[in-house]
């Protein structure tokens, strides 16, 4: 059952952020944890686009590939991200991106919990470091790409 939530004012427009966390095949290039990210199919319709991808994560000697439904919707800047199948009893993840001053705010939450409490034990904790660092990652990740500078 752990859950975490955060808000982190970014130099970049929601535009942007939303087309980075949209971008989910490049996750393994700087995302903690993933080491492979495949889309299984891609669906458009009513200006929203609904993904289903496995995502592969690992530390040390664990792997596992989980599969998700990411729904990409850009009108109201948010992704949502159901469980499909893997490790997880469930897992649930929002991201939102709001207008601010300069730039905007990311808001970013995930709740999950493992089937298996010898995985949870195992990955858990690293999971839980991993998810709070995700935010962070994808900020980093933006300044690499457009920049450090405000850019609306």
């Amino acid at each position: 059952m752990p859950q975490f939530e955060t808000t982190r004012p970014v130099l970049h427009s929601p535009e942007k952020m939303f087309d980075l966390v949209a971008d989910v095949e490049r996750y393994p290039e700087f995302l903690p944890l993933c080491e492979a990210l495949s889309v299984r199919s891609r669906k458009e319709r009513d200006g929203k686009v609904l993904l289903v991808a496995d995502m592969t994560v690992g530390y040390k000697a664990i792997r596992e590939t989980f599969t998700t439904q990411v729904l990409l919707n850009r009108d109201e800047r948010i992704i949502d991200v159901k469980y499909i199948d893997g490790p997880f009893k469930y897992l649930d993840n929002r991201w939102r991106f709001e207008a601010a001053a300069n730039g905007c705010d990311v808001r970013f939450f995930i709740d999950y919990e493992f089937k298996s409490r010898i995985l949870g034990a195992l990955m858990g904790s690293m999971f839980d470091r991993a998810f709070r660092m995700f935010a962070e990652a994808f900020e980093k990740r933006a300044d690499a790409i457009y920049g450090t500078a405000a850019s609306a």
